[in-house]
C-alpha cells in the first residue's frame, strides 16, 4: 500500500488521484508521521460499504440465535399472519 504525507496530498492532489483511480491500491495519508485516513477510490469504498452492512445483518442475526431471539417456521408464520391480516 502506498503511503503519502498529507501535504503531499494537499500539493499533488489531481496527480494522486489519477493514479488512485489507475490502480485502485488505497493509499495511507499521514500527518506528523501518523496514520490519518485512507485514500480509496469511490465504488471501492462504496462496494466496501454494502459489505459492511451485509456484515453487520450476519451478526446481528447471530446474536438473535445465542440469545434465543429467534422463532420456529410456524411461529413466525403467525405473527406475520397477524400483521398481515
Amino acid at each position: 500500500m502506498k503511503t503519502e504525507i498529507v501535504t503531499s496530498l494537499k500539493r499533488r492532489a489531481t496527480k494522486i488521484l489519477a493514479e488512485l483511480n489507475k490502480t485502485r491500491e488505497p493509499i495511507l495519508i499521514t500527518q506528523h508521521g501518523r496514520p490519518s485516513a485512507y485514500l480509496v477510490d469511490a465504488d471501492d469504498y462504496e462496494s466496501m460499504r454494502e459489505r459492511m452492512r451485509i456484515l453487520e445483518g450476519i451478526a446481528r442475526g447471530e446474536t438473535a440465535i445465542l440469545e434465543k431471539r429467534v422463532y420456529s417456521h410456524d411461529e413466525a408464520r403467525r405473527i406475520m399472519r397477524k400483521w398481515l391480516d
